[in-house]
C-alpha cells in the first residue's frame, strides 16, 4: 500500500488565497480515483525551506493524503503539473511512503 501526501499552499506569491473551488476541485479528484481523503486543513501547517544561502522562505499548507495500492507515477506526474498550474507554484510536494495497514 502506498501513502501520498500532497502538500499544498493556502496563499500564492503575493499573499492572496487561492479560490476555496480548487480546493473543493481537488478534494472531488483525490475522493473520486481513491475513493477517499484524509485532510489536515483546521489549523495550517508551516513548510519552511532555504531559498538560498541567505533567505529562508514560508509557507502556509494544508496537507492532503489518500491511500493507493500502487503508485500511478504517470498519473501523479501529471497531476502534480496540473497542482503547479492552478496554484501558481513553481515546485509542489508530493510524498509517497510505502505502508501496512494494520
Amino acid at each position: 500500500m502506498q501513502l501520498i501526501q500532497l502538500y499544498l499552499p493556502l496563499y500564492d506569491a503575493d499573499g492572496n488565497s487561492f479560490d476555496p473551488d480548487i480546493y473543493q476541485q481537488t478534494k472531488a479528484t483525490l475522493t473520486e480515483k481513491f475513493g477517499g481523503l484524509t485532510m489536515y486543513s483546521r489549523s495550517p501547517a508551516k513548510g519552511l525551506w532555504k531559498e538560498d544561502e541567505q533567505s529562508t522562505v514560508k509557507d502556509d499548507i494544508v496537507i492532503y493524503e489518500v491511500i493507493a495500492e500502487t503508485l500511478d507515477r504517470p498519473f501523479w506526474t501529471n497531476y502534480k503539473n496540473e497542482l503547479k498550474n492552478k496554484f501558481k507554484q513553481d515546485e509542489l510536494l508530493i510524498r509517497c511512503s510505502s505502508i501496512t495497514i494494520i
